[in-house]
């Protein structure tokens, strides 16, 4: 037990613009609308959470924002936050679904406890395994030739990882934009595929057969999230490996999906899991199966991007990298006091106690969409 106590709680929402739409095979996307929760202890120590839901993903952030004022908050006010896993074990238990609102409460429960013990998030879930990684960039905006530029910029910073989100246009124009950019580049770019639930599954072997002839590295979630008997058919039967997503949001459906081997690769994320340390019995699931797993990330902030990098800082093997790129090159502005630390196409894990960044108050004034809920 520790000597404090939680004071208060306020779920700012807030909605901060692309710099430009990314189209997806589920839907197009043109801001960042998260919830964004403040914790405050009686000795003045704050820490912070995000929810980014996305509606044909997760949820929404309006539910939220809901969910941790009208739901959660009651059996928080007055509670040791150092108890963790006590606090998130009430939170399954008062409210089904919901993760990313869950994950929110974790990730500022954490900053808490790291604040208080000195320790970083990643030290307190298990032990920094590295001090960064590769950072991909999704290539998404239905104007190809600005999506060039951009590439153009972000190599010249030192990125090599690229991820097509396709599916959401015509087959030519996903083969088009992925023969153009290895013309271009060669073999020294990283490409990757993602489909967003894009294909029909009787049609999708084909369609990946033909992008196969450019060397992806994987090919994410090509059909619909129900639709893992036909995801595992392709996993089997398509050279190329296949990584599931909305198909794996949680430990149990990590265990399903290595029961069944419906892909070979998993997609990590707080916001499914709910929360760092369910993503990391996701992770320990795969492991066990010889499955690989990938840092990735929902429209998020530079908060929620520090928490899933010291997530992806605790795994113990991490092969494919990951993403955490919309607070440098896709949003209007960030949150955070201090850029969100990415250098020469590399992702650093944040240094200091807690998550290691800190919220700029003004910022969150500047995009808020309604007063904080408190």
């Amino acid at each position: 037990m520790s000597d404090h106590k939680i004071q208060s709680l306020r779920a700012h929402r807030i909605n901060i613009p692309a710099k430009a739409v990314h189209s997806h095979g589920s839907g197009d996307v043109t801001g960042i609308h998260v919830a964004i929760l403040e914790i405050t202890t009686d000795t003045g120590i704050t820490g912070w959470g995000e929810a980014s839901p996305w509606p044909v993903f997760t949820g929404t952030a309006e539910a939220a924002s809901a969910a941790l004022h009208i739901h959660l908050r009651p059996h928080l006010i007055g509670q040791d936050p150092v108890q963790v896993e006590k606090h998130m074990n009430m939170a399954e238990k008062v409210l089904i679904g919901h993760p990313e609102a869950k994950a929110a409460l974790e990730m500022a429960l954490l900053d808490i406890t790291g604040k208080i013990t000195g320790l970083s998030v990643c030290e307190l879930v298990g032990g920094k395994m590295r001090n960064d990684m590769g950072m991909s960039f999704s290539i998404a905006n239905p104007d190809f030739n600005a999506d060039l530029d951009d590439v153009a910029a972000m190599w010249d910073d030192g990125v090599r990882i690229f991820k097509f989100k396709t599916g959401f246009a015509d087959h030519k124009f996903d083969v088009m934009r992925v023969e153009k950019l290895r013309k271009i580049y060669g073999d020294e770019v990283d490409i990757r595929i993602d489909y967003n639930q894009g294909l029909w599954a009787y049609d999708a072997v084909r369609c990946i057969r033909d992008l196969e002839a450019f060397r992806p590295t994987f090919v994410e979630q090509p059909v619909k999230l129900h639709e893992r008997e036909a995801l595992a058919h392709i996993t089997h039967v398509i050279d190329t490996p296949i990584m599931a997503d909305e198909s794996v949001f949680d430990p149990k459906g990590a265990l399903y999906g290595a029961q069944h081997r419906i892909a070979d690769i998993f997609s990590l994320k707080i916001m499914k899991s709910g929360g760092i340390r369910r993503a990391l019995e996701v992770a320990a699931i795969a492991r066990a199966a010889g499955i690989e797993i990938y840092g990735g990330c929902m429209f998020e902030t530079g908060l929620a991007h520090a928490a899933g990098t010291h997530l992806m800082a605790a795994v113990p093997d991490l092969v494919l990298e990951a993403e955490f790129y919309m607070a440098t090159y896709y949003a209007a502005e960030d949150i955070l006091t201090e850029p969100f630390p990415v250098k020469h196409g590399r992702i650093h894990v944040p240094t200091g106690p807690g998550l290691g960044v800190e919220v700029d108050p003004e910022m969150l004034a500047k995009y808020a969409v309604c007063a904080p809920l408190m």
